[in-house]
């Protein structure tokens, strides 16, 4: 990617939290860059395509920051992904971003290429917190009677539905992230690992 793409891919991003979604247009994204509504359509041809390509960036940094969850421990790794995804204030994009995604999602069931981008970003975060449980149950560090599939299912669920329910209702995200933090110690933890950790 050159500087410029990136360059509008970051204007896409300012102007989606400033105008959501619905009232996103090329010209709002021109307006936030240097380049001209054409010089936008020489990149991507429509804003459609444009959208696809901002997606795409974003998943990208997403799994990167995935990839960068560290942590002696199995269970120091699932903590540093809980608390990347609802507890890290230098990782919260902010709610006007929050509040457009959550558009963006709406429009799933109507659209196939944004069901299948976001449909990446689910799938990356699963198979993450199912490689780091999987881990945990390998080392003795979580109860071997637990499934890493439905565990990693159940706190993805719990984290999309925090940050949907953050921008729907405003409840607070860190109670959100206290109730995954509960989940994983009373359903997870190997309470014989943790008498000798203790």
């Amino acid at each position: 990617m050159d500087d410029t793409e990136r360059a509008i891919l970051e204007s896409t991003y300012r102007a989606l939290c400033e105008h959501g979604y619905a009232d996103l247009t090329m010209q709002r994204i021109a307006d936030e860059s240097e380049l001209s509504k054409a010089g936008l359509h020489y990149h991507y041809d429509s804003k459609e395509r444009l959208f696809e390509a901002f997606l795409e960036y974003l998943y990208e940094q997403y799994c990167d920051r995935l990839d960068g969850a560290s942590g002696e421990t199995a269970r120091e790794r699932l903590d540093t992904l809980l608390t990347m995804e609802l507890a890290d204030p230098e990782a919260d994009p902010g709610i006007d971003f929050q509040t457009a995604m959550l558009e963006v999602r709406a429009q799933a069931p109507y659209d196939e290429t944004i069901q299948e981008r976001l449909r990446a970003f689910d799938d990356a975060l699963v198979s993450r917190l199912r490689e780091v449980i999987a881990d945990g149950v390998d080392a003795g560090e979580f109860d071997d009677r637990v499934d890493p599939e439905l565990a990693a299912d159940l706190l993805t669920t719990a984290i999309s539905g925090a940050h949907t329910r953050q921008v729907a209702a405003g409840h607070p995200i860190d109670r959100s992230y206290e109730a995954a933090r509960t989940y994983v110690d009373a359903y997870l933890v190997d309470e014989s690992a943790s008498e000798v950790t203790a």
